[in-house]
């Protein structure tokens, strides 16, 4: 999704955190009890921990939800193996996704992946099929109404930041995902929030999506998958009319 369907679309969503705040906790369980895994169960001496924990916290996770799954990671808790997954895919109108997935259950996520594409009239495809046509970055969505502009961009290019986007209301910083966690800790010293702070696909080219029907078709598969239970995040090279975006 490009930056400014991104953005209108973590706006748009919003107000929905609550309801599915179990949902959220769960994936960042999951994602905290990796990165100790990965690193270590130091935040100080893990970085990508350390990102991923404030990010809990920014999400309310209770300290009790975050310590135990710091301990899944390390082994002081037993717990079931958890994956990490790619799927690739077709919505309507030839739209690709990319559906990253955290999981303790390979054949169950595949089984509802599939089936959703499938009922929204799309398909899975096999891996690489769209994977080629996206760059893994780092991105950093911050409220333009939150931050100094100056500050912003002097903190970010001395992070390591690759490109900065002015928009209307807010600023997409993006980087290479070996700076991810360099600059996730130089906004977090100085004071900088993000609306959004996460690794995702970004699409070399776009399909646009003009019609109000085939944006509702494309918008409902998008939010099916966000919504299956083993999702940790949906990208795709659609670029929709903002205007497409507001809530009925």
């Amino acid at each position: 999704m490009s930056g400014h369907s991104k953005w209108a679309t973590t706006k748009r969503h919003k107000a929905a955190i609550d309801a599915k705040r179990g949902k959220l906790f769960s994936i960042y369980g999951k994602e905290i009890t990796i990165a100790a895994r990965a690193g270590g169960g130091d935040p100080e001496f893990n970085s990508r921990l350390r990102t991923v924990i404030n990010n809990a916290k920014a999400a309310n996770m209770p300290a009790d939800n975050i310590e135990r799954a710091i301990k899944k990671g390390t082994g002081e808790l037993g717990g079931v193996e958890i994956l990490q997954l790619l799927y690739e895919g077709y919505g309507p109108g030839g739209v690709g996704f990319i559906v990253e997935v955290t999981t303790d259950n390979k054949n169950r996520s595949a089984s509802e992946v599939r089936s959703t594409f499938s009922k929204a009239g799309g398909n899975l495809a096999g891996a690489g099929a769209l994977a080629y046509n996206f760059q893994h970055k780092g991105q950093f969505l911050i409220d333009a109404e939150k931050v100094n502009e100056e500050r912003l961009f002097e903190v970010a290019l001395l992070g390591g930041a690759e490109d900065i986007q002015v928009e209307e209301d807010h600023f997409e910083v993006l980087c290479a995902v070996n700076d991810f966690d360099k600059i996730a800790k130089a906004f977090e010293d100085n004071k900088i929030s993000c609306e959004a702070a996460e690794l995702v696909y970004i699409p070399n080219t776009t399909v646009a999506v003009t019609d109000p029907e085939m944006a509702k078709k494309v918008l409902q598969l998008f939010q099916k998958l966000e919504d299956l239970e083993d999702v940790k995040s949906v990208h795709t090279n659609f670029d929709i009319d903002p205007s497409l975006l507001t809530e009925e």
